[in-house]
């Protein structure tokens, strides 16, 4: 198990290192800097935002632990149809679609639980 920590750590990282320094590290931080900014804290990033919440407490417990929060997925259900909602601004036909599959993602666990 260590040695999977260890590799994965590694991997992480130089895909991460490799990926900013493409992009430019000041970019990047440019870019996580807008966080701090009451200007960046808008309809559309406030969802987005809780939906990536809500999406990364659903996948890393089954990552890490095995372990499905079902419950969880009534929240990414309302957020992922909220963030099509939204995102009429953007409309970027990846996240329309990302959000679509999610939405029957989590309407498949929620059923599967509930019946």
């Amino acid at each position: 198990m260590a040695v999977q920590i260890l590799v994965s750590l590694l991997l992480f990282l130089s895909m991460t290192i490799a990926v900013y320094y493409h992009v430019g590290f000041a970019n990047i931080s440019n870019s996580y800097r807008l966080w701090f900014h009451k200007s960046y804290w808008v309809n559309y990033n406030v969802v987005e935002a809780v939906a990536w919440i809500a999406k990364a407490a659903v996948i890393l417990p089954g990552l890490i632990w095995q372990r499905e929060i079902w419950q969880l997925h009534l929240i990414t259900l309302a957020t992922s149809a909220l963030l099509i909602w939204v995102s009429e601004r953007k409309l970027l036909p990846t996240m329309v679609a990302f959000n679509t599959l999610w939405i029957g993602l989590s309407s498949v666990v929620i059923v599967r639980n509930i019946l």
